[in-house]
């Protein structure tokens, strides 16, 4: 394939501050590589800050970007499916303006993608709220490739719903318009998935590699999204390949993992749609023991019980999932500054 192998693709709108952090740390990076390897695509959605003046910034000092600015702005996901269909690389990285690649990662993607043909690479990340240097939970980790793509899906868990931890092969897609993927809000799941099951090598990085801002984003329903919308997605891959057994190992991570803290947040904040959010669970998740036993009782239960058992579920399942170096360094963090943010 002609062209670079990477494309890192930003998605941005009125986030200047966070766009230029990320940009000062792919430039530091992108200029250890050998030149054209890596290509910086900024999608702007018609942002009212001063987003163009950060990148010309960035350009000025070296850093090439393809910047692309909307007219008006498109939405959220035909952003990040701009980003897509516009990326020239074999691989394309959809980063968060708000997220940021730790030293060496693009290096290392280089390498990898060197060595092997992946579908799909993906990248553990950390959360921080003020400097992701003092907040990096430390070294370790491995690498696990899976000939399997149901087992690679099922092990990542919550990672294939982070577009920051995603590297995609874009190549084996053929000219894929990811605009038929609008509307879900997991636009990139589609992508993902589709790989993972047409290469059928994917890799998993178990090291931390991207740092992302705590309690940043938000603006659309994330129980829907994160229930109806991505078991829908799941089951519209089964006939192509993701059986059965995976979808369920993938969904008992998530309820182990991911959705004691979703429905803990819902619960703190007081919101109405407890009702709501309760149903669609039932919906999904009723024939899981787990989800009865573990996530239940954060809808169910009076306010003050629902916050305490959230807490414990919240803490144990992101323990057993291998985050307690990541726990130690939130906590660590917290006695420092005296935060009130959850990890």
């Amino acid at each position: 394939m002609d062209g670079p192998r990477i494309t890192v693709a930003i998605p941005t709108w009125n986030r200047h501050a966070f766009l230029a952090a990320s940009l000062a740390s792919l430039q530091a990076q992108c200029a250890q590589l050998a030149p054209g390897s890596v290509e910086v695509l900024v999608s702007d959605n018609a942002s009212s800050d001063p987003t163009p003046a950060v990148v010309e910034r960035a350009q000025a000092a070296g850093l090439g970007i393809r910047y692309l600015r909307n007219a008006e702005n498109i939405g959220a996901d035909r952003n990040f499916a701009q980003c897509f269909n516009e990326a020239r690389g074999e691989y394309i990285l959809m980063l968060g303006d708000d997220d940021m690649l730790l030293d060496g990662v693009l290096a290392l993607l280089l390498e990898r993608t060197a060595q092997a043909r992946f579908g799909v690479i993906c990248m553990r990340p950390y959360g921080y709220d003020h400097d992701r240097l003092a907040e990096y939970p430390g070294d370790g980790g491995d690498e696990k490739t899976f000939a399997d793509p149901g087992q690679f899906v099922a092990t990542a868990g919550q990672l294939v719903t982070f577009i920051s931890s995603c590297l995609i092969n874009k190549s084996v897609l053929g000219g894929l318009d990811a605009g038929q993927f609008v509307g879900s809000y997991l636009l990139h799941v589609h992508l993902l998935l589709r790989a993972a099951l047409a290469v059928r090598c994917n890799l998993l990085i178990s090291r931390y590699c991207v740092a992302c801002k705590r309690n940043n984003s938000g603006g659309y329903p994330v129980v829907e999204v994160f229930t109806h919308n991505l078991g829908a997605v799941l089951d519209q891959y089964r006939a192509v390949g993701l059986s059965a057994p995976a979808i369920r190992a993938f969904e008992r991570r998530m309820l182990l993992r991911f959705h004691p803290g979703l429905v803990l947040g819902l619960r703190r904040s007081r919101a109405d749609g407890v009702d709501r959010a309760r149903a669609l669970y039932e919906s999904r998740f009723a024939r899981y023991v787990l989800y009865r036993f573990w996530v239940r009782p954060i809808l169910a239960l009076p306010r003050p019980l629902a916050l305490g058992w959230g807490f414990i579920a919240m803490t144990l399942g992101r323990l057993l999932t291998g985050d307690l170096r990541r726990g130690l360094a939130f906590i660590a963090t917290r006695i420092r500054t005296r935060g009130h943010s959850t990890f």
